[in-house]
């Protein structure tokens, strides 16, 4: 593995033990945060600040419908994006404004957006905390899935 590779594996290592649920929080959240979302410039090796996003869920006739919308703070994380009772059983997508990041950052990014797509609560009511990993040219997500209950 090359220093590149070990470089993204270790920064999103740290990404994840940073969005691990903890005993009285979730994703470094309040317990009331059904959805956190988490992003870490991997350039830089710093939580990304002002990623703007939108999030929408996936109507029966297949079309997206506007749900919300935040921007990630200085610690690159948006808390609150939705409550308890809008966050219902369904496919959400968050979409990640990449290309506004990278361009306010001096960087010609390749990608004009993140793209994450998931089934919410297909087992029971969930936490959920998307993690994304930034790089002008490429992009890694995960999530951690709790079983938490307010």
């Amino acid at each position: 593995m090359g220093h590149m590779g070990a470089l993204v594996v270790l920064a999103t290592a740290i990404l994840l033990c940073n969005a691990a649920p903890g005993d009285d929080k979730h994703g470094g959240s309040d317990t009331k945060c059904p959805l956190t979302v988490k992003v870490l410039d991997a350039v830089r090796g710093m939580p990304a600040a002002a990623v703007t996003l939108k999030v929408f869920r996936k109507a029966t006739d297949g079309s997206w419908a506007s749900v919300t919308s935040g921007a990630t703070d200085a610690s690159g994380e948006v808390h609150g994006l939705i409550g308890e009772k809008d966050f219902t059983p369904g496919v959400y997508k968050v979409e990640f404004d990449t290309k506004a990041y990278w361009k306010a950052e001096g960087r010609t990014p390749f990608h004009e957006l993140a793209d994450v797509v998931f089934q919410a609560h297909a087992d029971g009511h969930r936490h959920y905390t998307l993690a994304l990993l930034l790089s002008p040219f490429s992009h890694t997500t995960t999530a951690v899935v709790s079983n938490m209950h307010v």
